[in-house]
């Protein structure tokens, strides 16, 4: 059984929008913002999904190729 990623990566938002690797990080520091997590906190992948408005499940097939 492979396990599945928790956290979600500036090179994963790269991946999923079309944008940089510089927007990936820009995105998820504004995330963190929103949620209220320190800096040194990571983003997990139901988080990242419900800010984006995408599908958990969906994310999470995409993130496992």
């Amino acid at each position: 059984m492979k396990n599945q990623r928790l956290c979600i990566f500036p090179k994963d938002v790269q991946c999923i929008t079309g944008r940089s690797e510089r927007y990936g990080r820009k995105l998820l520091a504004d995330i963190k913002s929103y949620l209220g997590k320190q800096p040194h906190q990571f983003i997990t992948v139901r988080e990242f999904a419900s800010y984006c408005g995408l599908d958990v499940e969906e994310l999470a097939a995409y993130l496992e190729d």
